[in-house]
């Protein structure tokens, strides 16, 4: 009985994990429109207007949100990014945004490979 009641609450956290990581693919596009990803990173997301930035199109979504909270949380934060342009940005992002975001960025079509 006890293993089968840690069993289920597992299953239950991991479920509900999966759900709070899902966002919305539609508002995704919306908010990358309304902060004006496509600037740097890109029309497609993966051509961007400098070498140096992050070709987003079809990254994996968990990465991205990872991603998008460290720079949230700065370079003094714990697990933080320091980027002076995306911090800014990352900033006034919601959860929900970040969810969002990464949702619609992994749905595009990328230059991503696995080689075998």
């Amino acid at each position: 009985m006890k293993n089968t009641l840690i069993a289920s609450g597992l299953v239950l956290s991991l479920m509900s994990a999966a759900a709070l990581a899902s966002g919305n693919i539609e508002a995704g596009k919306a908010a990358a429109q309304k902060y004006n990803c496509a600037a740097c990173h890109g029309a497609d997301f993966k051509s961007p207007i400098d070498p140096s930035y992050p070709k987003l199109a079809g990254q994996h979504q968990d990465y991205l949100q990872h991603a998008l909270t460290a720079y949230q949380r700065g370079a003094d934060g714990a697990n933080g990014r320091g980027n002076a342009i995306m911090g800014a940005q990352a900033k006034a992002l919601s959860h929900d945004d970040v969810n969002n975001l990464a949702a619609y960025l992994h749905s595009l079509p990328g230059v991503f490979v696995v080689q075998k």
